[in-house]
């Protein structure tokens, strides 16, 4: 996508030699007017393949992934809460407290170099649901697979994963179509050259 390949160049920032911030567009700060077009364009991508929610896992891919339903016409969007491991015994008594029912795995985050857990609570997927998930940016495909997990807990069905950025240098795509799922990426990054992104 011309837009957000633009938008990185002009806005990213390569940090380490291999990690790219994209916090003024993304994170941080969000663009609305380019997150309305990454919206429909990840709408146009997935259309007629009778999706019936979309979910995206805190925080970075709310809103492109809120976009996303306001084109395909989804009914919900669904955010993956992720917390770090420490925190989850803290949590537990307040989860106890509330009787809430979840289904919940771990993934390990390569840019925070921590593990975390993702929660989903039971009654808002069924065995139904066609899901498509949209993130932010696909590395090694630890945050999806553990999505994926999560849905076929539920015996619901993945439709693909969208995502605004992959790192093409890192094996996620490769995991993921090795299960089957469709990956649609609308920025590819081939390298990161003396502190340059290259397409």
């Amino acid at each position: 996508m011309k837009a957000l390949e633009e938008k990185i160049l002009q806005e990213g920032e390569v940090v380490d030699g291999d990690i790219l911030k994209v916090d003024g567009f993304v994170n941080h700060q969000v663009d609305a007017l380019l997150m309305e077009e990454i919206g429909k364009d990840m709408a146009e991508h997935f259309k007629g393949q009778g999706i019936t929610k979309v979910f995206t896992i805190e925080s970075s891919g709310i809103a492109p992934a809120l976009f996303t339903v306001k084109d395909i016409i989804s009914p919900a969007i669904f955010v993956l809460e992720s917390e770090p491991i420490r925190m989850i015994l803290k949590k537990q008594q307040t989860a106890d407290s509330l009787k809430t029912e979840v289904w919940q795995t771990e993934v390990v985050s390569y840019t925070k170099d921590t593990s975390y857990r993702l929660t989903l609570a039971k009654n808002y997927i069924s065995d139904e649901d066609h899901v498509l998930i949209v993130d932010d940016f696909l590395a090694n495909g630890e945050a999806a697979t553990g999505a994926i997990r999560l849905i076929r807990k539920a015996h619901a069905t993945v439709a693909g994963l969208g995502v605004l950025i992959e790192k093409a240098f890192q094996p996620g795509r490769e995991k993921l179509e090795s299960q089957g799922i469709h990956v649609y990426a609308q920025a590819s990054i081939k390298a990161f050259e003396n502190g340059k992104v290259v397409f």
